[in-house]
């Protein structure tokens, strides 16, 4: 499908990344597409202000060493992944970034830049058709990853987060979470290209998460403009949380992807009165596309 021409995918670090990678070699696949594969290593002279900050020249020379030493043993450990994933799926060609891409044909790039995450991934990001990110609950909480959301706030296209395990297959059954807003019309859009292909589509609405804008029974007439058949069903919270509900009716679809908005409030809100982003981030086991 000629709408996804290239895929990014920051790793950065081995934290589940390799169903991230599964992931990203089964889009490639289908789309035709290029998987660009990043790793941004810390700079060490990042560190350099501290010196004025109480710590002696020496002292700040250490810890550029041992930050320097740790971002050069992540930047291994990635590399080493990918060139373990390569071996083992060499019907996806490996390319140079920004070479000439096989046409309709899969490929992948490994690329290593150093400087700051927040600042290159969406950098990168705004001239990739989306962003596919490792599931990272590396030991916090998902919500606050900064990846994940450098994305969503300031590359403006779609990220989507790869279940913790590698999953099989592509993808073939498509929730979309609809609840009016410009958010919610986004994922939509972001949607299609897997929606177009997809063997079964479904609309989820509920009451408690609808605001103004368009019905669930609009957005089905859309899909169909689009050649798209879908049905539209309305779900109920689970224990008064409409994330609960949301992941649970799409479980009983047996969805393996969900495509909705993230943060129709604000995401300090959300970090601390909880939400239907948040909980999603922190409990789909699914692949899962947000837009902003």
């Amino acid at each position: 499908m000629k709408d996804v021409r290239k895929i990014l995918l920051p790793l950065p670090s081995t934290s589940n990344a390799e169903a991230a990678l599964v992931r990203g070699g089964n889009f490639a696949r289908r789309f035709g597409a290029h998987l660009a594969v990043l790793h941004v290593r810390p700079d060490g002279r990042d560190i350099a202000p501290l010196a004025g900050e109480g710590m002696s020249g020496a002292m700040v020379e250490d810890l550029m060493r041992s930050a320097d030493h740790e971002s050069a043993r992540h930047a291994h450990d990635v590399h080493t992944l990918f060139e373990r994933y390569t071996a083992a799926n060499p019907d996806i060609k490996v390319v140079p970034l920004h070479s000439a891409y096989p046409d309709d044909a899969p490929s992948i790039s490994f690329t290593v830049v150093r400087g700051a995450e927040s600042e290159i991934i969406p950098a990168q990001a705004r001239l990739s058709d989306f962003t596919l990110v490792p599931h990272p609950d590396s030991g916090d909480e998902v919500s606050s990853s900064e990846t994940l959301h450098a994305v969503l706030f300031d590359s403006g296209r779609p990220v989507v987060m790869a279940p913790r395990t590698a999953p099989v297959g592509l993808i073939k059954r498509v929730c979309i979470g609809w609840n009016g807003t410009a958010e919610s019309s986004s994922a939509l859009r972001g949607a299609l290209a897997w929606a177009q292909t997809a063997e079964a589509v479904r609309v989820l609405h509920c009451g408690d998460y609808q605001r103004r804008g368009p019905s669930a029974k609009d957005v089905v007439e859309y899909l169909a403009a689009h050649g798209i058949k879908a049905d539209a069903v309305e779900f109920q919270p689970v224990e008064r949380d409409v994330g609960k509900g949301l992941l649970a009716a799409c479980r009983e679809f047996d969805a393996d992807m969900l495509a909705m908005g993230a943060y129709s409030h604000s995401r300090l809100r959300q970090l601390i009165l909880g939400g239907v982003t948040r909980h999603v981030l922190e409990s789909a086991d699914i692949t899962v596309l947000m837009s902003r």
